[in-house]
């Protein structure tokens, strides 16, 4: 069985217990590079999200989740989070099910359309370069279990490789040299996310 609705519910539910659990860490991160809201976003955010009654069309779910999103925040991320459903709505629109070894794709297609709303580019040190990653690494990869082991794998490579290097995009690109040696929050939330929707997480 491939990517349904069903775990496209079960999912967003996890992002949503992850963003509350790890809202106090995000902010922290966030307090290095900018406002220190990221954790609080991103909460408010995927309580948003988990409220929605998703339909069993992934197209149209995808939209609808997008479509909470943009009236949940109006951050950098926020948006950028919001342009990649879009971009997942319109690939999957008229689909109850998709094999796992498309899920790459989507991810990629939701790369690039990141990239066009947000006018940067890979190796800029954003949540971008963690969801190229991540793509990349479960492209063509049609088992479910081992696509989830790979996508933590991913993400966490992600986050330590950039670590020592400038952020160069949004805000956090004004501290230059000092951003060395700090996570950057999209990156870190990211990770975060990708750890609880992959992990051993009970479901609703």
């Amino acid at each position: 069985m491939g990517f349904t609705h069903t775990e496209l519910n079960a999912a967003v539910h996890r992002a949503a217990v992850a963003a509350a659990q790890f809202e106090s860490e995000l902010n922290a991160a966030d307090g290095k590079l900018g406002d220190g809201d990221t954790g609080i976003m991103l909460r408010r955010l995927f309580e948003r999200l988990d409220a929605v009654s998703l339909p069993h069309d992934l197209g149209d779910a995808f939209k609808s989740l997008a479509t909470a999103a943009a009236g949940a925040t109006g951050s950098s991320l926020g948006t950028l989070l919001m342009t990649a459903l879009l971009a997942a709505s319109h690939r999957l629109k008229g689909r109850s099910e998709v094999p796992w070894g498309e899920l790459g794709a989507v991810m990629l297609a939701a790369r690039d359309a990141m990239l066009s709303r947000g006018g940067g580019a890979l190796g800029d040190k954003t949540v971008i370069d963690s969801i190229d990653a991540v793509g990349r690494a479960i492209d063509g990869l049609d088992d479910g279990a081992e696509a989830k082991v790979r996508s933590q794998k991913a993400a966490n490579q992600m986050l330590v490789e950039f670590r020592d290097r400038p952020c160069r995009l949004g805000r956090a690109r004004m501290f230059g040299d000092r951003s060395k040696g700090i996570d950057d929050p999209g990156m870190l939330a990211f990770t975060r996310l990708v750890e609880a929707v992959c992990g051993e997480v009970t479901s609703r």
